[in-house]
């Protein structure tokens, strides 16, 4: 898919080195069709490096996509430039009275704190109120889907013993295997996770509104949907490029504060001198391209002012 971007973003020289079919802002004009509107909040501190997973994902489909930026304006970013935020994110005040055909909202490394001590808590829930009338489908990463499912039903979260790291076996739910989201899927496939807290199955299983499509015998329940396709809760970090475990560990070795954890399944025997084992890619595109053709370009209004609460 060409994925319409802004000429001057970072990402754009990146992808197209990759030879990632991406689309500029001057081109995408002279096109007669209309775009999916995706809005993306960016919550990760490596905000470029996440642009550029994402966008990488999104591009693997024959759409067109426009993307908004947003970030939280009650937050103050420390590991990129105000010039960046200032020429490529909104927030949520300058795109309120939008609508889109998607959301996505990413992980964030906040997963100890309680919901409520986050600092920019209010400022998402509002967000998460306003896209039951103003998105289509929203599509929640790691810390995100842990607060997106506590806010929507009420999940809690749990603090695990140590941190969950490395790139786990799935499988599919089988009894779910007509969800769309789940197609062309193998009924084993890998994906990474990293993060200090879970969510229950048990939990989730008492809410008739939602289905457990995928989970691991290791790192716990791993795709949860909406019957309706309207949210779908991811606890991993199927966007990770290969070697962001790694950098992730090497940050936490050097850090005398923290008690780093080895990515399990991840270096070659598991030995962080082996060459890392990238065994998730396939899965990260499908599930991506799956989301965006099935619950998004197949299934939105064409006119985003008919959309209603979901």
């Amino acid at each position: 898919m060409p994925i319409k971007i802004p000429d001057n973003l970072p990402a754009a020289k990146i992808l197209k080195d990759e030879n990632i079919f991406i689309m500029d802002e001057t081109r995408a004009t002279t096109q007669r069709i209309r775009p999916l509107k995706l809005l993306i909040l960016n919550i990760m501190p490596t905000k470029i490096v996440t642009e550029t997973q994402l966008l990488r994902l999104l591009s693997n489909t024959p759409l067109q996509i426009e993307v908004d930026w947003i970030h939280m304006a009650s937050h103050e970013s420390k590991n990129v430039s105000k010039e960046h935020l200032l020429a490529f994110y909104k927030t949520f005040d300058d795109i309120k009275d939008n609508k889109y055909d998607g959301l996505i909202i990413t992980g964030a490394p906040v997963e100890k704190l309680d919901f409520q001590d986050v600092d920019y808590w209010n400022e998402l829930t509002t967000l998460l109120e306003w896209s039951k009338t103003h998105v289509f489908s929203s599509f929640f990463i790691c810390w995100a889907a842990q607060a997106a499912l506590h806010y929507f039903y009420g999940v809690s979260k749990y603090l695990l013993p140590h941190k969950l790291t490395g790139v786990y076996l799935h499988h599919t739910n089988v009894e779910k295997m007509q969800r769309k989201i789940l197609r062309g899927f193998d009924y084993q496939f890998y994906a990474p996770h990293s993060r200090y807290t879970s969510v229950s199955r048990e939990d989730i299983e008492k809410i008739d509104d939602l289905d457990i499509l995928a989970e691991s015998q290791d790192a716990g329940v791993y795709i949860v949907a909406s019957k309706d396709g309207s949210r779908f809760f991811v606890t991993g970090h199927p966007e990770y490029d290969p070697d962001t475990l790694d950098k992730e560990y090497k940050r936490d070795l050097a850090n005398p504060d923290i008690v780093s954890e080895m990515p399990k399944n991840y270096y070659l025997n598991d030995d962080i001198h082996n060459e890392i084992q990238v065994k998730w890619r396939s899965h990260a595109y499908l599930i991506f391209a799956n989301w965006l053709n099935y619950y998004v370009y197949q299934q939105t209004p064409y006119n985003l002012d008919d959309l209603t609460e979901r």
